[in-house]
């Protein structure tokens, strides 16, 4: 059986709808219907919110007699790492003359006083 279906299951077992389960999560009603018809792998997050919601915790979404538990840990973390990947894309892509102009200013404080010894040197020679 698939994650979302699992998910799905405990919901119905426990009579939440989901729009309960999405205002009680803070998950868009979309993203639990996403994430039912396993149309996405939820993120940790998104598990995380949903096992307070069903007071269980996360190892109940898994049936460990037909997958691998430590494979689906290890899927769950390259789909965190890669969605933190793209973010960090994305910020970069979005305000890369903000970061560079940071890194000047850095790079400049950091080496203020051999800047400012070079500069010296140099107006005392002509």
């Amino acid at each position: 059986m698939e994650l979302g279906t699992r998910i799905k299951e405990i919901r119905i077992r426990l009579t939440i709808s989901q729009k309960e389960l999405s205002e009680q999560s803070g998950l868009t009603i979309r993203t639990i219907q996403r994430i039912e018809n396993n149309e996405v792998k939820p993120s940790l997050h998104s598990l995380k919110v949903i096992g307070e919601v069903f007071k269980t915790d996360l190892s109940e979404f898994v049936n460990t007699s037909e997958t691998n538990p430590y494979e689906f840990n290890l899927n769950l973390k390259i789909t965190d790492m890669n969605q933190f990947i793209n973010d960090l894309k994305t910020l970069v892509r979005n305000n890369w003359k903000i970061i560079l102009l940071i890194l000047l200013v850095l790079y400049f404080y950091s080496n203020y006083n051999d800047i400012k010894l070079g500069i010296m040197e140099g107006w005392n020679r002509k």
